[in-house]
């Protein structure tokens, strides 16, 4: 299975949830940036609100895409320990990466929640999303920040995610939708057509317009 690009992928998740439509409990939690443009699909074609939780990846040193772990948006480090010691990597050799995510994470809520409420989600239906999930490392992270919120229930939605991944998230969720679950992984990029960045702006226009639609649909 391959997807034109993240809207695609976002309407063809909505129709597996299309039982969540229009329910006064439910949101929908992106990971941005990418997972935004996937929740905004979402969002809107089941008349919800969009927001965001920001965990950051670890990257391993010398390969910031090989993530060790993962921050939670409350910057609690949370590590793939196996990983870690099959690189020979310490809590230490990351010190730098954490605080530099840290920052990194501080500044995209800042930039993407402004001028909102602080997020609530106690006793509501999370559907969380991303663009795909690959080492699975930031989702659990995000999972560990929805938790804390004790929603009524979590409803994990990706376009697509390794088996062994998958079966991990699943523990962790009340719910999975996940359209792709391919032996072969290489990358979530691979499984787009179109995948190119998403800009600060973009999700910044996306979060706004998605709260506009919502605001204007309930008036």
């Amino acid at each position: 299975m391959r997807f034109i690009d993240r809207i695609e992928a976002g309407d063809k998740l909505a129709t597996y949830l299309s039982g969540y439509a229009k329910n006064k409990d439910a949101l929908v939690v992106a990971l941005p940036r990418g997972g935004v443009v996937v929740g905004f699909a979402i969002a809107k074609t089941l008349d919800l609100p969009l927001d965001i939780v920001v965990p950051r990846k670890i990257g391993a040193p010398g390969e910031p895409e090989l993530a060790v772990g993962a921050l939670t948006q409350e910057g609690h480090p949370i590590f793939n320990t196996t990983l870690m010691d099959k690189l020979g990597v310490t809590v230490e050799d990351v010190e730098v990466t954490m605080a530099e995510e840290k920052k990194e994470a501080q500044r995209r809520l800042d930039l993407y929640r402004s001028g909102r409420s602080p997020l609530n989600m106690r006793d509501k239906i999370i559907i969380i999303t991303d663009d795909g999930v690959a080492t699975g490392a930031t989702m659990r992270a995000a999972l560990a920040t929805v938790r804390a919120h004790q929603p009524q229930k979590i409803v994990l939605a990706i376009p697509v995610c390794p088996p062994a991944e998958l079966e991990e998230l699943g523990l962790l969720v009340d719910e999975v939708v996940c359209l792709y679950s391919p032996e072969t992984f290489w990358g979530v990029g691979a499984f787009y057509d179109r995948f190119e960045q998403v800009t600060d702006d973009q999700v910044v226009g996306l979060m706004r317009e998605s709260a506009s639609s919502y605001k204007t649909s309930k008036s």
